[in-house]
């Protein structure tokens, strides 16, 4: 298994695998959560990366992170439950996890870059906009840990993530896994998380968390987007997405506690995936 190295910023990145693998193997913060090279273009910002060098299927067996943000194992992890944000003391750790949890997905959006240099171009800057989304998810997660008096590394983190790369082997898994799934059940979370911060009277917190809610809006469109290219003709999408999952993966871990379907309405999901969506269970 190929191990992370020490990655420092030094020259500017101009390639997409280098800066994929500064992402991924990058063992300071500063490195994992800086965005790509940017540059004014008609009154926008716009990512300056060549893909002119995507190189061979690299598979990278873990991510690179500082000691204090090193993975742990899911037993030795405690998050508080929604109830928490009540509390400032459990607000903290939630906050921490949540953290985590887009700092995985950064990591993880780089690993499909380098796992699937062959993919289709616009599919590979799908992915490279996503995870710059991810990694300033991270960073202002980061800031509301930190105006509550705590620092991210404080609390042990997982790798939910992390685990499920074997099971990843093909652009159609990894939409399958990451957008359809992950990013699909936070659409419900979000929701729950920002009422629960209001609830506790942290306006700023919650004001973050919708910002997540509407980019994950996006994030499960370009995976939508994708299943219908990826997948058979003869497959439905529903058909393409469960044969695309390998357990403990599955449908119920694309939903929440609460199932919202304004998101995945807006994401552009059809009625009958909606409607699978919704009813599954356990």
């Amino acid at each position: 298994m190929i191990k992370p190295s020490t990655i420092t910023a030094k020259e500017p990145i101009t390639q997409l695998r280098e800066f994929a693998l500064a992402i991924v193997q990058g063992d300071s913060l500063d490195v994992k959560l800086s965005p790509p090279s940017l540059s004014p273009a008609e009154g926008q910002r716009c990512v300056a990366l060549s893909d002119e060098a995507p190189g061979t299927a690299l598979r990278l067996a873990q991510p690179g992170r500082p000691a204090e943000l090193a993975i742990q194992p899911g037993r030795d992890v405690r998050v508080p439950s929604i109830e928490g944000f009540a509390d400032r003391e459990q607000r903290v750790r939630i906050l921490h996890a949540l953290a985590n949890h887009e700092l995985q997905a950064a990591e993880l959006f780089a690993w499909a870059l380098l796992a699937f240099p062959d993919a289709p171009s616009d599919f590979r800057q799908g992915l490279l906009h996503i995870l710059t989304d991810e990694q300033r998810h991270t960073r202002m997660y980061i800031a509301r840990l930190e105006a509550c008096g705590a620092s991210f590394g404080d609390y042990p983190v997982s790798g939910y993530f992390w685990n499920k790369i074997d099971t990843l082997c093909s652009p159609l898994d990894f939409i399958c896994a990451m957008s359809l799934t992950f990013e699909n059940a936070n659409l419900d979370h979000t929701i729950d998380y920002a009422a629960a911060a209001r609830r506790a009277g942290d306006h700023k917190t919650a004001t973050v968390i919708d910002r997540v809610h509407r980019d994950e809006v996006e994030h499960v469109r370009f995976g939508w987007q994708w299943l219908q290219l990826f997948k058979r003709e003869d497959h439905t999408a529903w058909q393409a997405y469960g044969e695309h999952l390998t357990w403990p993966l599955r449908p119920a871990k694309a939903r929440g506690k609460t199932f919202h379907r304004q998101g995945r309405d807006a994401a552009g999901l059809d009625a009958e995936f909606i409607r699978r969506l919704e009813e599954s269970l356990g």
